[in-house]
């Protein structure tokens, strides 16, 4: 049998009277010439269903394999290939198609052996015996580059691990060399095969940072998107081992244990979606099990003591983004159920901690919000009444316990888990207040001596001030005392947190300029005092946070929006709070952006309607006059000359939890409303606003993901799109692939 060519189908012509299957052949084979694979693929399988001979089947198998081939499907070319095999043993062409497939999935120790049985049936076939001689010099390679990186990795580990080489730069260099070579999925396995994860359990064990840091990466590279390694891996060193390094005091550390667990979650995840099988094919037990073992981890860990702030951090951080559904038309929430049923209590805990007293858990001032966050997204992802009742359940059985009879130390700790529900579900935040005696609580400790117990009692007004059922109470009884606060406290901690309750009291009109809950001039008075502290650096980030919290609410005025965007060293002041470590202002922040820019919804009322409104004696909403396009317009600019475009890109590239979708959706907003004037283009694509918006319009709400694709099509059809997106360039094949990969094509955003 001579070989027409490595991927043409057997012709075979049919005979005289030829049956269904021979017909249907023949039209496969004119597809095939045609290169419509699909057609000839569809109609090789019609034919092997009509009771095909045996040798009708193995030419059918073998065709079909030509096919899978050029549809670039190798593991079916190798099966079909197979098949044909298996009918007849001698089958060259088949032969030589499964070598094809092979060699393709990187598996030549196997496609070299079919090659030498084609040239030993067909000697003298120069296609085989070039293949043949191709796959010899790939195998040869990889036996060179497998020894050498043999030695490399033993050579590298040696240094690493010898104490004599402590700090010195060889060793430095050898972690590096590590890093690099564990990125390629060929040097990952070597390591991997090389006992590397025990080698590199004993550099984590050294203690050393920089040590600690190489082991950490190099196990990424291990890893990524490799299940059957991953659970290799945890099974060597143990779950509660990598998750313990989130918790050491080195910042750098538990980054890089953070990330290396994230890659982990994303492996296991990975693998029970697609069936229980790895990257090699490996089956794996179960991976559900394992993932649940991890999450169980780092339930615990929430709650160490001795686990740093910044660890304690990482923990809800991971639990934000593996836990709850990617989407809510995934029917399957039972692990948001089972992290409720065994951790809900463990994260109350965290977003009831107060931040300081000795004995307590260690927390960051980003630490409560970040609770809040999974808390809420916990709550979003239930999706029955019954499920949302248990959650309410759990919750107000935590605060009873701290709140009945642990004394004013528990009655501090349950108003402070009820602050951290009203920023997150605020609806089990609002049916904790209705708790006996929790309101009157708050409004008694408000009046403390000690500044512990006003400022837990202060937050938690601020947080029930915008909640329908408490805002009447709080605006009767509240308003003198937050004034009373204001005006008598000598701390400015407490000055600032009553004057943020007074400007959330007196914004509960929102837009509507006929609803002004103070009188004339109240809310710029307010606002000038928190434009004031806010630039005041002498203060701490996390007491000048709510000087923004008091301005995202009373900026809805726009008689305060004008006097802000002309106060440049307040919104200078406010960028760079912006880029602090304190994380929890970014909301803030950006719903100050917002209301600056008018960039929240706002329908203008129809005319009918509000004639009939009136007539019905029904209050009609009124727009501010300085809310009018033209002052928009003027407002935009300013914040551009001061530099909003540089503050919300460093925003946008936070690791932070606490930019949730809901803040991406705000700044999503912002940016649109930056790019409408044609002119101001320019100044947003300098600043880098163009690259921002990409991750803004594929991660977040379906509205804030529309905002931002409408904000990019504007810049495209204005600006290059190498300027527009620099690393993404369109006409760039391998930049074109990236934004593929992203699911967005720049050209037609």
């Amino acid at each position: 049998m001579t070989v027409s060519g490595p991927g043409t189908p057997e012709p075979r012509p049919a005979a005289p009277g030829a049956s269904a299957v021979e017909q249907l052949r023949k039209e496969g084979n004119e597809l095939f010439k045609c290169g419509d694979y699909e057609g000839a693929l569809t109609a090789y399988t019609q034919a092997l269903g009509l009771g095909a001979t045996p040798q009708d089947q193995a030419i059918l198998h073998r065709n079909r394999a030509a096919c899978h081939l050029k549809l670039e499907d190798y593991d079916k070319a190798e099966t079909e290939a197979s098949k044909a095999i298996e009918k007849d043993g001698g089958d060259v062409k088949a032969l030589y198609r499964r070598s094809q497939a092979l060699e393709k999935l990187g598996r030549l120790d196997q496609a070299v052996l079919d090659l030498q049985r084609c040239v030993s049936l067909e000697p003298k076939n120069r296609v085989f015996q070039e293949a043949l001689r191709n796959i010899g010099g790939q195998i040869q390679e990889k036996v060179r580059y497998m020894s050498s990186t043999d030695a490399k990795v033993e050579q590298m580990f040696q240094i690493l691990l010898d104490p004599q080489e402590k700090g010195t730069e060889k060793k430095q260099k050898a972690s590096q060399n590590l890093v690099v070579l564990a990125r390629e999925d060929a040097g990952a396995e070597k390591i991997f095969r090389s006992n590397g994860v025990e080698l590199l359990q004993r550099l984590l064990d050294t203690g050393e940072a920089d040590l600690m840091l190489a082991a950490l990466r190099t196990l990424v590279g291990i890893c990524s998107e490799h299940q059957s390694r991953t659970v290799a891996t945890l099974s060597v060193l143990g779950t509660r081992r990598v998750v313990s390094i989130l918790g050491v005091e080195n910042q750098a550390v538990s980054l890089a244990a953070c990330h290396l667990l994230q890659v982990i979650f994303d492996a296991l995840k990975e693998g029970v979606k697609k069936g229980f099988r790895g990257k090699e094919g490996a089956i794996i037990v179960d991976p559900a099990r394992e993932l649940k073992i991890l999450i169980s981890n780092l339930l615990e860990l929430l709650t160490e003591v001795g686990v740093s702030g910044q660890g304690r951090d990482n923990a809800l951080s991971l639990l934000i983004k593996t836990v709850p559904r990617k989407s809510l038309k995934d029917p399957n929430n039972s692990l948001t159920l089972w992290v409720i049923d065994q951790g809900l209590k463990k994260i109350l805990e965290v977003g009831g901690s107060v931040q300081g007293p000795p004995g307590e858990l260690a927390v960051t001032a980003n630490s409560r919000m970040s609770a809040s966050v999974l808390l809420n997204k916990l709550f979003d992802d239930l999706k029955c009444d019954a499920e949302r009742e248990n959650f309410h359940r759990l919750c107000e059985n935590y605060i009873r316990s701290w709140f009945e009879g642990q004394g004013l130390a528990g009655k501090l700790r349950a108003i402070q888990t009820v602050s951290c529900l009203l920023q997150g579900p605020c609806e089990a935040g609002n049916r904790a207040l209705e708790l006996s005696g929790v309101m009157e609580s708050v409004i008694a400790l408000c009046a403390s001596e000690q500044e512990e117990e006003q400022l837990v009692a202060v937050e938690a007004l601020i947080h029930a001030a915008g909640k329908a059922k408490r805002a009447s109470f709080i605006t009767a009884n509240g308003v003198s005392l937050l004034k009373d606060l204001y005006k008598r406290s000598e701390k400015d901690s407490i000055r600032i947190r009553a004057l943020v309750g007074l400007c959330k009291l007196g914004s509960a009109g929102g837009t509507d300029f006929s609803m002004k809950q103070f009188a004339e001039g109240s809310t710029l008075k307010l606002a000038k005092q928190c434009r004031k502290w806010l630039c005041n650096d002498q203060i701490d980030p996390g007491t000048r946070r709510w000087a923004v919290e008091g301005l995202a609410y009373l900026t809805f005025d726009a008689d305060v929006k004008e006097e802000f965007v002309e106060d440049e060293a307040a919104l200078k002041a406010l960028f760079q709070l912006s880029r602090s470590e304190e994380r929890s202002v970014l909301f803030a922040v950006a719903s100050a952006l917002v209301n600056c820019t008018n960039s929240y919804d706002y329908e203008e009322p129809d005319p009918k309607m509000v004639e009939l409104a009136k007539y019905a004696k029904q209050h009609v909403p009124e727009q501010h006059p300085k809310d009018k396009p033209a002052f928009v317009r003027a407002r935009v600019k300013k914040l551009l000359a001061a530099g909003v475009v540089s503050a919300m890109t460093c925003m946008v590239k936070t690791e932070s939890p606490v930019l949730t979708g809901s803040c991406r959706e705000l700044l999503s907003r912002v940016f649109l409303a930056l790019v409408d004037e044609v002119e101001d283009r320019g100044t947003v694509v300098a600043q880098g606003g163009g690259k921002a918006l990409l991750p803004l319009a594929l991660e977040g709400t379906d509205v804030g993901q529309t905002k931002a694709a409408q904000a990019l099509a504007k810049l495209t059809i204005t600006s290059n799109p190498e300027m527009t997106f620099p690393g993404e360039r369109a006409e760039d094949p391998e930049g074109e692939g990236r934004a593929h990969d992203r699911g967005l094509h720049v050209r037609g955003a």
